[in-house]
């Protein structure tokens, strides 16, 4: 049974920092893309960082050169490092198993909330 959990989310200032994490288990983790992905309020799931397998990594402009997202093989886990939030990062953010077909595994989501 594939289970996909993050966690470290929670309430944060502008201008600081916050680390996600996601842990993933029933699946052979080194062997798949990674990605998180965050939908705000009223607002569709918006991609936010792809991993391969051997570490490279994708960002959408909107969080590059603030976000980096990094990998744990041997642990079967990714995180998600934020620098610099701003409001608009306020979401649930989503870890996703990229298996492809329709067969894709989400976690729950973790509240990121930036706000003064």
């Amino acid at each position: 049974q594939v289970q996909v959990a993050e966690s470290g989310g929670g309430l944060v200032q502008p201008g600081e920092s916050l680390q996600l994490s996601c842990a993933a288990s029933g699946i052979h983790f080194s062997t798949y893309y990674m990605n998180w992905y965050r939908q705000a309020p009223g607002k569709q799931r918006e991609w936010v960082a792809t991993i391969s397998p051997v570490g490279s990594a994708n960002y959408p402009d909107s969080v590059k050169g603030r976000f980096t997202i990094s990998r744990d093989n041997a642990k079967n886990t990714v995180s998600l490092q934020m620098n610099s939030l701003k409001p608009e990062d306020t979401a649930v953010y989503y870890c996703k198993v990229q298996v492809g077909g329709g067969y894709d595994y989400w976690g729950q989501g973790t509240q990121v909330t930036v706000s003064s």
